[in-house]
């Protein structure tokens, strides 16, 4: 008991003892210094990695097998992206942070302790002492509105996350494709320059002959160096994309990702979109992520109502004075809502509600939008190579028969190389509109999940 010593002394025992074990409770330092080289993943790391397709945030992803024993499929690299893409990364400290901030705001407000002690300057007195124990209880009032409000809050985030995994599994297909597409067309584009060069060479030298003119040969020497540059420009291209899918996997700049195509297409079921377009504020996770934020901004603007009130501290006070008179009573602290009354406060969480209302009404407004669009899109490419690939047969059997014709030598070298010219650009015309359908699957898959089927619609050159 505090009174229960004439000198004051005894009081310190059990302060120490509190003291002490509120230290024992703390969180040590303990360092952790950057390292000073890059861990991106190299060559070596590859055959080492495992993912667990429990942690997928889609279901096909999550019923797949990550095999890459013969090469990366298009799910293994989406979910080699999920585990290991550096802003995922980044995005799941950020989950991290806002845990612990939900985490604060569950606790309980520590009590607050107030020691004083006046020695008299006269003989004859006592040392005088007062001792008090508060706490906050508006701190209490409003404990309830901030665990909700960082509750969902971290929600939010979370949910921002697997929006974010799902904009990295689409990114990770979308250059996947992409690749797969510049690896069947570079050798496509490497024939039309070599054709446009034997033009080129063969008129230069008829002109040096004196059976062509200038014209002629430099309408070949145009051509072949557009070629060059179709080329060129496909190439550096391809490297882009590799430097890209790279980057996106988390993987070192010399890693050569060995990819496996295929070449299953699946069409697009325009009933399953349109229950998927239905139920989109329930499965789009930023959508849902907007609905956890505007909860949390309700959670802020009931706090800031709350604290309208006077600010309230209620405490024990003992004290003794010079003369050895103890003394108990009552502390209590009480602001004076005159002026303030948290007006200010209670205005903008009112005017971050409106705007976070808005905010969710505008994204919900632009992803419907968005599905419509890619919808009518796919319509518009599948119509392009449909319309490609039936005209693709006659301009094949076009040029056999002009390889036919020149190899018997009745067929004029320019007649050749144009009709071989026109069935290699319409052959890439072709593998360039599948690949744009298929990215726009993709783009759908982004925006409804996993609604929409994987169209893998390239094989490499090593399976044909």
């Amino acid at each position: 008991m505090i009174d229960a010593f004439p000198g004051g002394r005894s009081v310190w025992v059990p302060l120490c003892l509190t003291v002490c074990c509120a230290f024992a409770g703390c969180t040590w330092y303990r360092a952790e210094p950057l390292t000073p080289t890059p861990t991106a993943t190299t060559q070596a790391d590859l055959a080492r990695i495992r993912i667990d397709p429990a942690t997928m945030p889609l279901p096909e992803l999550a019923a797949h097998r990550f095999d890459p024993s013969g090469g990366f499929d298009i799910d293994d690299v989406a979910m080699l992206a999920v585990v290991n893409n550096p802003d995922l990364k980044l995005a799941r400290d950020d989950l991290g942070i806002a845990r612990a901030q939900a985490f604060s705001a569950g606790l309980l407000p520590d009590p607050q302790l107030a020691v004083s002690t006046d020695y008299p300057g006269a003989a004859g007195f006592s040392r005088a002492f007062s001792y008090g124990l508060s706490m906050d209880v508006m701190a209490l009032v409003t404990r309830n509105a901030n665990k909700r409000s960082a509750d969902a809050s971290a929600a939010k985030i979370d949910l921002g996350l697997l929006w974010q995994e799902w904009q990295v599994v689409a990114q990770a297909k979308q250059l996947f494709l992409k690749a797969g597409l510049q690896q069947q067309t570079l050798p496509l584009l490497q024939r039309q320059a070599d054709l446009t060069q034997l033009r080129w060479t063969r008129m230069s030298a008829a002109q040096r002959q004196g059976n062509l003119t200038g014209d002629t040969t430099a309408a070949a020497l145009t051509a072949y160096s557009d070629a060059r540059k179709q080329l060129s420009d496909a190439q550096r291209a391809a490297e882009q994309t590799r430097h890209d899918l790279n980057a996106l996997l988390g993987l070192a700049a010399d890693v050569a990702l060995p990819l496996r195509q295929s070449d299953s297409v699946q069409p697009v079921d325009n009933a399953t979109v349109d229950a998927a377009l239905a139920d989109l504020p329930k499965r789009r996770p930023d959508l849902i992520a907007l609905q956890a934020g505007y909860e949390a901004q309700e959670q802020k603007y009931r706090a800031a109502i709350l604290n309208q009130f006077p600010s309230l501290s209620v405490g024990f006070v003992r004290a003794r004075d010079t003369s050895e008179t103890y003394t108990s009573g009552f502390q209590i602290n009480l602001s004076l809502p005159i002026f303030n009354r948290n007006r200010g406060n209670v205005a903008i969480e009112s005017a971050t509600r409106q705007r976070l209302h808005d905010e969710y009404q505008i994204r919900l407004n632009q992803a419907d939008a968005d599905v419509v669009h890619l919808r009518n899109d796919t319509v518009l490419l599948a119509q392009q190579l449909a319309d490609a690939n039936a005209a693709l047969p006659g301009i094949e059997q076009t040029a056999r028969e002009s390889q036919l014709a020149y190899d018997d030598h009745d067929l004029a070298l320019g007649s050749y190389t144009d009709a071989q010219t026109a069935a290699l650009t319409k052959r890439i015309d072709i593998l360039t509109l599948t690949e744009s359908l298929a990215e726009a699957r993709v783009g759908l898959q982004a925006l409804l999940g996993s609604a929409i089927p994987d169209a893998q619609i390239f094989r490499s050159s090593h399976e044909k």
